[in-house]
């Protein structure tokens, strides 16, 4: 039948991880040496990472910017999508969670897919060419998503995608009386792609909410 939404529930979160590919014992490793080493467990759901490899892989994806590494996760989630000549650089501005995951990076299966540069992603997009990525996944401090936007607009080659994690807000979306800066700017930033002439996208209810927005135009890649 047309025209029907189904709420999603938790229930519904629920069956599509059961449903979807394992988790592989490397992960698995990551996750619980970074919640060792004091590293906030706050990486992706693994659902969200496997739903974002099949977009890379559907659209021949190459070279990739990651803001937000945190403890190199989703980094090597992305990296396996590229194949052989794929390049994820993500960038990290906490020293600690950079020097975390480009040791645990050194150890997967894709290590000479990704480079880690350490620094705030602000400083760090501008050095990137115009056009010269395929896609970009946010996911770092949600009040500068309105700057990473712009650079994404700058670097991503047209046709390429954007990916954008917690546009849920962390479970606040909805939440008039909560007044914390990263929901507010986040409530913000959904409303402004939304309405963006140069995106055509989808927000994705997994897990805290995601993006996908498509660079409208397109252009031959190299």
């Amino acid at each position: 039948m047309s025209g029907i939404s189904t709420l999603v529930t938790r229930e519904h979160f629920d069956y599509i991880a059961a449903r979807t590919q394992t988790e592989d014992p490397f992960l698995v490793e990551l996750k619980a040496a970074a919640a060792a080493a004091g590293i906030p467990a706050i990486w992706i759901a693994h659902e969200q990472a496997r739903f974002m490899e099949v977009l890379l892989k559907a659209a021949g994806a190459r070279d990739v910017v990651e803001v937000g590494t945190l403890a190199g996760y989703s980094a090597i989630c992305l990296a396996r999508a590229l194949g052989a000549e794929g390049r994820v650089v993500t960038m990290e501005v906490s020293a600690k969670h950079a020097a975390f995951a480009t040791d645990w990076i050194g150890r997967s299966d894709v290590a000479g897919r990704i480079e880690v540069r350490q620094g705030r992603a602000a400083d760090l997009l501008p050095k990137l060419a115009d056009e010269s990525v395929d896609a970009v996944f946010l996911d770092a401090d949600k009040p500068s998503y309105g700057a990473y936007l712009e650079e994404a607009r700058r670097i991503l080659r047209r046709g390429g995608l954007l990916l954008v994690d917690n546009a849920f807000a962390f479970g606040n979306l909805f939440d008039g009386d909560c007044e914390d800066p990263s929901v507010l700017a986040l409530r913000e930033f959904n409303d402004a792609l939304a309405a963006d002439a140069d995106f055509d996208g989808v927000l994705v209810p997994l897990g805290d909410g995601l993006w996908v927005v498509r660079r409208l135009g397109a252009t031959p890649r190299p």
